[in-house]
C-alpha cells in the first residue's frame, strides 16, 4: 500500500511541470470542443489526436489522449442541455432532464450540476483504479495462453452482446469481421504470410491506426454529408457554479453511479452510454415517489445520475487495459492501440516490466479530471457560441486530420486507401446498425487470439481439452456460452415456455 502511494506520489511530481500542465489544459479544453459538437464522438477525437502525438515521447502522448478522452466523455452533455442533441452516445440520458432545466431558464445551473457530477464519477472511479487495477494485473500474472484466448472470444462477445442491443448478432458479425481483418499479413510465430493476394503493401498487415481513423472518423463524414442537419444556439446562461447543499443532498445517488460506472467501464467493450443509462435507472428505482414523477421533465438527481455514471466509466473502463490489454470502451480501444504505438505494452506482465506506470497513467486521470472541472466551470459562456458552429463546416477539418493521420503513422499513400476503405465500410455498416466498436475491438485482440491460440495448442501437442478444463479457461467458456444463449431465440421461446407450464401449474 505504502509502495503504491510512494510511486503515485512520484508520478503526480513527475507531471508537475509547464509542459505537462500546459498539454493537459490544452487536450482537455480540446476534448471538451469535441464532446460538445454533435457528430464529432469521443472515439473520434482520440483517435485523430492518437496520430497528432505520433513523434511524442509515449507519457506526453498518453497523457494528452487520456485528457482528451475525459474531456470529451464531459463535453457531450454541454449540447445534451442546451440543444437537446448528445454531443457523444454517453450524453444520451442527459438530454431527459438536462434540456428541460434548460427550457426552464436553468440552463447554467443543469451545465454546473453536470460538471459536477462528471468530477465526483471521475474522483470515485480514479480511486477504485488504484486500488483494483494493481491487485487485477496481480492476479492476471497466473493467466496462461488457454485463458488469453477466451478472454478475446469473450471481449468479442460481450462487446457485441451490448453495442448492438437490439440484435446482438450484428454486433459480434462487426467483432468477428475484425478478427479477420487482424489475419491479414505475417503472423507473428513463424512469419507465414497470409491473405495478401500478392500484396506487397498487404503482406505488413492492416495497420490499426488507419483502420481506426477511417471507421470512426472518415464514416463521420460521409454520414454528415448523408445526413445533414443545422442546429442554432439561442440560450442564456446564468449562475453556473451549483451550490453544494444541492449535491450532497444526492451523496447516494453519487457514490451508487460512481460505483456503476466504474463497473460497467470495467467490463470489455460495454462503454460509457451503457453506464449512464444504467446509473439513471437504478437513481429512477431509488428515488422517492416525489422525486421519480421529477425524472424526464428536469430532475436534478436524474442529471447528476447520468453524468456521474458515465465519467466514472472512464476511468473503470482503462482498468482492463492495464491488466489484461483489453478495453473497456471504444475509446480506450483507442487508447490500447496508442499505447502499443509508443511501444507500451500493456497487460499481466506491466505489474513487473514497468509498476510505475499504472500510477502514472493515474496521475494523468487525477490532473484531467482536475481539468475538466476548472474548465467546465470557467469557459462556459464562450464555448457555448461554438455550438453555432454548422458541424457540416467542420467536417472538411477532419477529413484532413483522418488523411494525415493515416499517412503520417508511414509515410505511405496506400494507409490513406486503408483509411477511406474503412470509412466506406465503416459508414454502410452504421447504416445497417452495425456497431463499430466490435469492429476496432477485434483488430485488437485478433493478433492477441492468433497467437496465445497457437501457441496453446502448441503447449498442448493439440490437444483442445485444456480450453475447457481448466478453472479460468472454464468459467469464460460458461459465461460466454450464457451470454449467447440469453439472446437467441429459440432459448428465450424454450425458456416461456417452461415459465408458463409451472405458472399453469
Amino acid at each position: 500500500m505504502f509502495q503504491g502511494l510512494e510511486l503515485f506520489g512520484g508520478a503526480l511530481l513527475s507531471f508537475l511541470n509547464f509542459r505537462s500542465l500546459f498539454n493537459v489544459i490544452w487536450a482537455t479544453e480540446l476534448g471538451i470542443i469535441i464532446g460538445m459538437l454533435p457528430g464529432l464522438t469521443a472515439t473520434m477525437g482520440v483517435a485523430l489526436l492518437t496520430t497528432l502525438t505520433y513523434t511524442m515521447q509515449a507519457n506526453d502522448a498518453i497523457l494528452i489522449l487520456i485528457c482528451m478522452y475525459i474531456g470529451s466523455i464531459y463535453g457531450g452533455s454541454r449540447s445534451a442541455i442546451l440543444l437537446n442533441i448528445p454531443g457523444t452516445p454517453a450524453s444520451a440520458s442527459t438530454t431527459l432532464d438536462g434540456f428541460p432545466l434548460a427550457k426552464a431558464g436553468q440552463a447554467g445551473r443543469a451545465i454546473g450540476i453536470a460538471t459536477t457530477g462528471s468530477f465526483l464519477g471521475s474522483v470515485i472511479a480514479m480511486i477504485a483504479m488504484s486500488i483494483f487495477t494493481p491487485m487485477i494485473g496481480n492476479v492476471a500474472l497466473s493467466f496462461q495462453s488457454f485463458e488469453f484466448v477466451w478472454f478475446a472470444i469473450f471481449g468479442i462477445i460481450i462487446c457485441g452482446n451490448l453495442t448492438a442491443p437490439k440484435d446482438p448478432l450484428k454486433g459480434w458479425i462487426a467483432g468477428f469481421i475484425g478478427l479477420f481483418v487482424a489475419m491479414i499479413g505475417m503472423e507473428g510465430i513463424h512469419a507465414y504470410i497470409r491473405f495478401s493476394f500478392g500484396s506487397h503493401n498487404l503482406s505488413g498487415g492492416i495497420s490499426l491506426l488507419p483502420a481506426m481513423v477511417g471507421a470512426f472518423g472518415f464514416a463521420e463524414i460521409i454520414s454528415v454529408m448523408r445526413h445533414s442537419k443545422v442546429e442554432v444556439v439561442n440560450t442564456k446562461i446564468e449562475r453556473i457554479l451549483p451550490k453544494l447543499r444541492e449535491v450532497a443532498k444526492y451523496w447516494k445517488t453519487i457514490i451508487r453511479s460512481g460505483i456503476i460506472g466504474t463497473i460497467i467501464g470495467a467490463v470489455p467493450g460495454v462503454g460509457e452510454d451503457i453506464a449512464a443509462w444504467v446509473s439513471y435507472d437504478m437513481a429512477k428505482r431509488s428515488a422517492k415517489p416525489e422525486e421519480r414523477e421529477k425524472f424526464g421533465k428536469g430532475s436534478i438527481e436524474g442529471l447528476i445520475a447520468s453524468e456521474t455514471g458515465n465519467n466514472a466509466c472512464v476511468p473503470g473502463a482503462i482498468i482492463p487495459v492495464l491488466t489484461l490489454a483489453i478495453p473497456g470502451s471504444a475509446p480506450a480501444a483507442v487508447l490500447l492501440g496508442a499505447m502499443l504505438i509508443h511501444g507500451v505494452r500493456p497487460g499481466p506482465l506491466i505489474t513487473i516490466e514497468s509498476p510505475s506506470f499504472i500510477y502514472e497513467v493515474i496521475a494523468m486521470v487525477f490532473y484531467a479530471t482536475i481539468a475538466m472541472f476548472l474548465l467546465g466551470l470557467t469557459m462556459v459562456r464562450p464555448m457555448v457560441k461554438i455550438l453555432q458552429v454548422p458541424r457540416q463546416k467542420l467536417m472538411p477539418i477532419v477529413f484532413i486530420l483522418c488523411v494525415v493521420g493515416a499517412f503520417a503513422l508511414q509515410s505511405r499513400l496506400f494507409d490513406v486507401g486503408i483509411m477511406m476503405f474503412f470509412g466506406v465500410v465503416g459508414f454502410i455498416l452504421r447504416e445497417m446498425d452495425y456497431p463499430m466498436a466490435p469492429l476496432v475491438l477485434g483488430i485488437i485482440l485478433g493478433d492477441m487470439l492468433d497467437k496465445n491460440l497457437r501457441r496453446s495448442l502448441i503447449l498442448s501437442d493439440g490437444n483442445i481439452a485444456p480450453f475447457f478444463t481448466r478453472p479460468i479457461c472454464l468459467a469464460l467458456f460458461i459465461v460466454t456460452m450464457l451470454v449467447v444463449l440469453s439472446r437467441s431465440k429459440w432459448v428465450k421461446s424454450m425458456l416461456g415456455k417452461v415459465f408458463k407450464k409451472k405458472a399453469a401449474a
